[in-house]
């Protein structure tokens, strides 16, 4: 430790992405390398956790080698080895654990196991390094829809989920129903840009019982019976319309709720994070709804939104510097909730 600088070298293997990262103090990047699997997995449709796990065994040490080399740093020059531990796939997974465990026990550093959640949550502390708790955030990701309460560093409360698909989940099943392919988020963003968000109107999913918990897989049923309909009709179906209509109808619920807890919880500040944090009708729309009720608005760029290793790095500074430090028999954990360890 020089000072008071505190260096992570964070990893991240929780699905398709095998990435490293050199972090200090938690908001300052020396590197951070990310190496993508999209374009095995598109030709599948979707991600294959056995061919994800492959690839994470082949690219991780050069991963990991490289953001180092980036930062100008060595494993003498670091102060603890921070992984990903859950949620995720459960291969992938593994593979940065065992990694993070390894470097860990041949270095003696301290090694920290970090929530993916948590990350994303953090990454937002590396674009707006004024940030701090409280606010609330939405979490928005192919495997998870989170609204939450960041209360303190490491210290969250869920105001409410998804209860079935999350809104990254449903973006791919509608792009390859439409014909876009895998991934669905970024093409029916970009598609969307070309159609009609009023075109055809979708339901705006709600969950009896909870203002604050989302539900996207009627949405996403209501999408297909619409396709359907028109293909038994004969009808001609204009992609960019559905597309648009589609993406506003999630847009609107994410909103929505992001506002309902505002209103009753007082938040003065809001942040996005996810990899549909990226999406730029979501972005452009949580804007408008904060400035119109004085919030504070917080969004990482697009690179620190989809699955990095940067935000890894900051999650765990905090953990850090309150002592939570992982044992060597740190595992995967691919249901792991928020707040627990």
């Amino acid at each position: 430790m020089n000072g008071t600088e505190t260096a992570i070298l964070a990893i991240e293997s929780s699905c398709d992405e095998t990435a490293a990262a050199v972090v200090v103090n938690g908001r300052t990047v020396l590197s951070n390398v990310i190496s993508s699997q999209i374009d095995i997995h598109t030709l599948y449709g979707g991600v294959v956790p056995e061919i994800a796990s492959r690839k994470h065994v082949e690219r991780i040490n050069q991963v990991i080698r490289q953001a180092l080399a980036e930062a100008g740093r060595t494993l003498q020059d670091i102060d603890a080895v921070a992984v990903t531990y859950g949620p995720g796939l459960v291969g992938p997974l593994l593979i940065g654990v065992s990694a993070a465990k390894a470097l860990s026990f041949a270095t003696g550093l301290p090694l920290i196991g970090v929530h993916h959640i948590e990350g994303h949550i953090c990454a937002n502390y590396i674009a707006a390094p004024e940030l701090e708790p409280p606010f609330g955030c939405l979490v928005v990701s192919g495997g998870h829809t989170h609204l939450v309460l960041v209360k303190d560093y490491g210290e969250y409360e869920i105001l409410g989920k998804t209860q079935d698909d999350a809104a990254g989940e449903a973006f791919d099943k509608v792009a390859r129903e439409i014909g876009l392919g895998y991934p669905g988020g970024p093409k029916i963003d970009r598609v969307s840009k070309e159609g009609d968000p009023q075109a055809i109107v979708f339901p705006r999913g709600k969950v009896a019982g909870s203002v604050y918990d989302f539900s996207f897989s009627g949405l996403k049923s209501s999408v297909l019976n619409y396709l359907n309909s028109c293909r038994m009709k004969g009808e001609e179906i204009s992609v960019p319309d559905v597309a648009a209509s589609f993406q506003q109808s999630v847009v609107d619920v994410l909103v929505s709720h992001a506002m309902t807890a505002v209103e009753e919880f007082g938040l003065t500040r809001l942040a996005l994070a996810g990899g549909v944090a990226s999406n730029s009708a979501l972005r452009a729309a949580m804007q408008e709804a904060c400035s119109e009720k004085n919030v504070q608005f917080f969004c990482p760029p697009p690179i620190l939104c989809t699955d990095n290793a940067a935000m890894i790095g900051s999650a765990a500074y905090y953990e850090f510097i309150r002592g939570n430090v992982s044992g060597l028999d740190l595992n995967a954990r691919p249901a792991l909730r928020l707040g627990s360890r």
